[in-house]
């Protein structure tokens, strides 16, 4: 099992941003971090073991590491002995004390949200860094002695060419990271970018061309947007439909055939951090949920799963070598291809 806690704090808000997160409400902190423990007291089994821990947001580095003591301490007991922790950060809120606090704490892997090597281009996506602050905290995190360290990377915004592409992953390999995370602009709902057409161009071609630029430099593209050396077990965890237990304001949980949802809003969450909205999946959507997460990695997912008229569409498309079979698993050869392909299987 995998386990996620949500840190719904933010020093600023992102204009592309659309996750459970807020500004301004660090007086909160506290009285939020004693509710996600009360969370973890109840919903958690004495006998659960974690494969993994991943602390997202939000920005987890603003909250001070000694905010995160008491649930390290309820949750180091169940995670395996060799299980990745990952903690989220931003290039403006870290500091040597903190990396170290999250080190003694257990975290062994941080994921910095750098988005781009060129100041113009942070100021158009609203962060709140600039980039000398992103290669400072990359080394910061290597010299506190972070084993494993991503930088998330966005593309196909209307500042992207060729060239700056090529200098930011020139940039990006400079530093002592062993995996990125590349994402495509998205211009989601009820963001400052939502209907902002005029500042996304070239989706298609930047991404593949992204794509095999970074795989050149020798990291491996083990899922749609990401790539490494190393390969997040986390990540991995959700392709491969595991359950995950959600603990935090908006932190969705997967058990058995149930996603569960908390309150989204922090202050609600406070209240009443046990409170589930509940959503039963079909094996059908179970089905449908593994064949797309599947088809985004390297995961794959067995041929089983299949009716007789899916598994013929499966065959064709192994004739168009769109997919291949391995040992009973399908296998797509383009993972930027994976939500055609999963619609076609599904006919």
């Amino acid at each position: 099992m995998l386990l996620y806690l949500h840190i719904p704090f933010c020093d600023s808000k992102c204009h592309y941003c659309a996750f459970n997160s807020y500004v301004g409400k660090y007086a909160l902190i506290s009285s939020y971090m004693e509710a996600v423990c009360r969370q973890f007291e109840r919903d958690i089994k004495k006998e659960t073991e974690f494969e993994t821990l991943f602390i997202g947001g939000g920005t987890p580095s603003v909250v001070d590491f000694r905010e995160y003591e008491r649930f390290f301490s309820l949750a180091s007991p169940l995670l395996k002995r060799d299980a990745e922790i990952t903690i989220e950060a931003n290039p403006n809120s870290i500091n040597q004390r903190w990396l170290e606090g999250m080190l003694k704490l257990g975290a062994n892997r941080i994921s910095i949200g750098v988005q781009s090597f060129f100041d113009d281009k942070l100021k158009l996506l609203g962060r709140a860094h600039r980039a000398k602050d992103a290669k400072e905290a990359v080394l910061k995190a290597k010299e506190a002695g972070f084993s494993h360290i991503n930088i998330d990377l966005i593309y196909s915004t209307i500042l992207d060419s060729k060239d700056r592409l090529l200098k930011e992953l020139d940039f990006a390999f400079s530093l002592p990271i062993d995996h990125i995370s590349a994402y495509s602009l998205t211009l989601e709902e009820n963001t400052p970018f939502e209907n902002r057409e005029d500042l996304k161009k070239d989706e298609e071609e930047s991404a593949i061309f992204f794509r095999d630029e970074i795989k050149k430099r020798g990291f491996f593209q083990y899922e749609v947007s990401n790539f490494g050396k190393y390969k997040s077990k986390h990540n991995l965890g959700y392709w491969k439909h595991k359950e995950y237990m959600g603990i935090g304001a908006g932190a969705v949980g997967f058990i058995e055939n149930k996603r569960l949802y908390p309150y989204f809003d922090i202050e609600e969450y406070i209240k009443d951090p046990f409170f589930k909205k509940e959503e039963i999946l079909t094996k059908e959507d179970i089905k449908r949920e593994k064949i797309f997460l599947a088809l985004r990695s390297e995961v794959g997912f067995d041929m089983d799963i299949l009716n007789k008229e899916e598994i013929k569409r499966v065959k064709e498309l192994e004739k168009l070598n769109k997919v291949f079979i391995k040992d009973g698993r399908v296998y797509s050869k383009d993972f930027f291809l994976a939500d055609e392909i999963a619609l076609f299987i599904e006919g």
